[in-house]
């Protein structure tokens, strides 16, 4: 179909009703061409060649120039600008150097045959790139050994891998649990290490950010302990700081890291259009409630589908992304039955052969219409979409870039929807377009230093081989005070020749973490009835989506479940006709100040901090939730354990006299630092490169630890990941665009496109709109 049929579609439908806000249209963009490299494989060239690739674009030459010169290099272009081309060109030539004869490095009077170990964040995209490595290697003509090898690869198959394979495709987790732990048996891959490729690198941040990079790092101290000298090259979107950013990966300073950012691909003219949900009230009140974000794409996708436009949906959840599927299959089983079947859904938890089932799907055109997670967000190759709807915002500016990239590659028009969700955030961004178009994307925040990130890294390092003082400045210690902590932990043992792992406490140091921060494994989702493994969900997240009586879907089916055991939810399938949501208590305790100051104002002082906080949560029952309107029909107690979480956080105080002065009673000032705390949480992402929930907070009327009303907004991983550091950072620019997205939201008492929290534990009350105004603008009325 023409792709502005999609444009036409959505503008129709937008002016209706005054859905569609903003439309954004990004230009068209010619390609810059340059010659092969001279030392490029002339097979692997002719490969190209038969592929459609005659000649590379400017930015891929000299992307593989510098690996080719044996320098860390950072590709950072847009989404369809060809970023793995110097890449195989580069492994593939030196591939072929060896075979050839030339040197290529040795080891005890033995050639090494060049190797490379390619790194994605999600199992999807590694089995796409070998996919396009096979397309490749098969019209050059030359013989490149190249295999995926991860948690579902049998293990004879990965014995293969490990005795044969040149290029070997994996994911940061398989390198953590296993890999490295078992590093003797991958000798002939670590001593012909000459590349590791790490895909995608803008989706390392946050606590995964500051693992992924701790795993980098214990890689190459091994792969150099055998002789080799790997280049590392980070693909990555669009990034305010590349360079500074893959060399905290990797560990080196920015200047020794190629940065690779201008873009001599081409590109078609993408639109981008604002656009939000339509409202629910009768009487068509413009500032009445709307329908979920997730409904709105639901329909536009129906829609979409109807036209056989191909369209994907990212959505936030995994829950949301089987929402969105069934209810546009739905929708679509009015217009044509038969288009119901080209709907389908994507997630984490699929077993195996259903994640690779929907992939072949997709790229045979067998469906139109997909509701996805993040996962295909990733680089994977899907030619001919025409449009792609963003329900809610992704975390960050570079992820929406990312994510409307998918439409109208290699050079063909595209369209993007941005649907608001009912977030102060998204209500913010589709009223103000300057902020999403006119600002830059953010640099990608992750903390290495991290102690508890850091730690059980030290203690995988150690058990791989000792560590030594040589290594310190590798995992950036100034001194040996961490590693010193760790052996009063008896953790490790100190030695004359180095730190060593404790083996003594049996188990693998490997296991002390995941890389997920998600609280260490996953639980199974079990049918009681069956014993079939249905999927999985994250350990960490288990309270609140596979508790007793919880509903959950998978692949359309509904399930309840039963049981919660440590590792194992038992789920029998049925279909209630209600959802679930969990409500939750939280309290909050300062552990130490790192940082205080003071803002003086006319109405009185605001103290501010930031520092090392304890969180203590307790997920207490659920609510059943009758669609589509999600009334509660009925609210259950749970008795599950409490759950601690050490962690960083910024707050403020102001003092109870100042807020009565300014107009906030006694009985109205806990409404009001509760809604001022859930907008300042919706609007952090904004300033931080995070998502509302990566982050929490807490706010009282009088808490123990500041003596007086207080507002805490703290990480919601162990240890801190740098968000709530930012907000302090900024707290003029994050308080200012918090009041204007309360004052400037036109509903009367408080609605979720102001002060009301999807994620609030305490079924968003008490809350008071107009006192989170007065005690935002008292706090504003004194910043310097």
């Amino acid at each position: 179909m023409p792709p502005n049929r999609a444009l036409e579609l959505v503008r129709d439908l937008g002016a209706r009703d005054g859905r569609l806000l903003h439309v954004e249209h990004l230009p068209a963009r010619d390609a810059g061409v340059a010659e092969w490299p001279a030392w490029a494989d002339r097979d692997v060239v002719a490969g190209y060649g038969r592929l459609g690739i005659a000649r590379p674009w400017t930015h891929q030459v000299r992307a593989a120039e510098a690996i080719h010169a044996g320098r860390h290099t950072v590709i950072a272009t847009g989404t369809g600008s060809g970023k793995s081309l110097p890449i195989w060109l580069t492994a593939l030539s030196a591939l072929r150097e060896g075979t050839d004869g030339a040197p290529s490095g040795s080891i005890s009077g033995y050639r090494r045959r060049a190797t490379t170990l390619y790194l994605a964040p999600t199992k999807a995209l590694a089995a796409d790139q070998l996919a396009s490595l096979q397309a490749l290697v098969g019209a050059a003509g030359v013989t490149a050994r190249a295999a995926t090898c991860d948690g579902d690869t049998p293990i004879t198959e990965r014995d293969w891998v490990r005795d044969h394979a040149d290029v070997v495709l994996t994911n940061p987790d398989f390198l953590h649990f296993t890999l490295l732990p078992a590093h003797h048996r991958w000798m002939r891959l670590l001593r012909g290490l000459r590349l590791v490729v790490v895909d995608e690198g803008h989706a390392y941040r946050g606590v995964v950010g500051a693992h992924v990079a701790l795993v980098l790092r214990r890689l190459l101290r091994l792969a150099r302990h055998v002789g080799a000298d790997p280049a590392v090259v980070v693909a990555s979107a669009t990034s305010a700081t590349p360079a500074l950013t893959a060399g905290r990966l990797i560990g080196v300073p920015p200047d020794d890291v190629v940065a690779v950012t201008e873009d001599a691909s081409p590109s078609g003219r993408r639109t981008i259009a604002l656009w939000q949900a339509a409202g629910t009230d009768p009487l068509d009140d413009p500032d009445g409630p709307r329908r979920a974000a997730t409904t709105e794409a639901a329909h536009l996708l129906a829609d979409l589908v109807g036209i056989r436009a191909r369209t994907l949906a990212f959505v936030r959840s995994r829950a949301s992304a089987e929402y969105v599927a069934e209810r546009a299959r739905q929708d679509l089983a009015d217009v044509d039955p038969e288009l119901g079947s080209a709907v389908g859904a994507y997630r984490g938890g699929y077993l195996p052969e259903e994640r690779r089932a929907i992939e072949r799907a997709l790229r045979d055109g067998e469906l139109l219409g997909l509701a996805t997670t993040n996962a295909l967000e990733l680089g994977i190759d899907i030619s001919g979409l025409d449009a792609v709807l963003i329900a809610g915002w992704p975390g960050s500016r570079a992820s929406i870039w990312q994510q409307s990239g998918r439409a109208g590659r290699a050079g063909a028009d595209g369209l993007a929807v941005f649907i608001a969700s009912d977030d102060p955030l998204d209500n913010y961004l589709v009223h103000h377009p300057d902020a999403l178009f006119g600002a830059p994307v953010e640099a990608t925040a992750f903390d290495p230093a991290n102690p508890y990130v850091l730690g059980p890294h030290l203690c995988a390092a150690a058990a791989e081989l000792p560590l030594t003082t040589a290594d310190l400045p590798l995992f950036g210690l100034a001194d040996d005070a961490l590693l010193t902590a760790l052996v009063q932990r008896d953790l490790l043992r100190a030695r004359p020749s180095g730190w060593y792992w404790n083996i003594a406490l049996g188990g693998r140091a490997q296991d002390l973490t995941d890389l997920r921060g998600s609280g260490g494994g996953e639980v199974q989702v079990v049918e009681s009835l069956t014993g079939a493994v249905l999927g999985t969900a994250a350990a960490g997240s288990a309270h609140t989506q596979v508790h007793p009586g919880a509903v959950y879907v998978h692949q359309g089916r509904v399930y309840v479940v039963e049981e919660l055991l440590d590792d194992v939810a038992l789920v029998r399938h049925e279909n209630p006709g209600y959802r679930t949501r969990t409500s939750s208590v939280t309290a909050i305790r300062l552990l130490a100040t790192e940082d205080a100051w003071r803002w003086e104002g006319p109405g009185g002082p605001v103290d501010w901090g930031f520092g090392p906080v304890e969180v203590t949560s307790q997920v207490t029952g659920y609510d059943r939730l009758l669609p589509p309107a999600m009334e509660i029909v009925g609210h259950y107690t749970l008795d599950l354990p409490e759950r601690l979480l050490p962690t960083k956080a910024v707050w403020w105080t102001v003092p109870g006299e100042s807020c009565a002065a300014a107009g906030i009673t006694a009985e109205e000032l806990p409404g009001a630092l509760h809604a001022a705390e859930h907008a300042a949480i919706g609007i952090l992402p904004l300033l931080a490169t995070c998502d509302r929930w990566d982050i929490g907070g807490v706010s009282t009327a009088h808490h123990a630890d500041t003596g007086g009303p207080t507002v805490f907004v703290h990480d919601g991983c162990p240890g801190g990941a740098g968000f709530a550091e930012r907000g302090a950072r900024a707290a003029r620019a994050w308080l200012e665009a918090t009041l204007a997205v309360v004052e400037g939201c036109r509903c009367e008492a408080g609605c979720p496109a102001c002060i009301q929290s999807p994620k609030c534990g305490s079924g968003n009350s008490p809350l008071s709109k107009a006192g989170a105004a007065r005690l935002l603008r008292l706090v504003l009325g004194a910043a310097p």
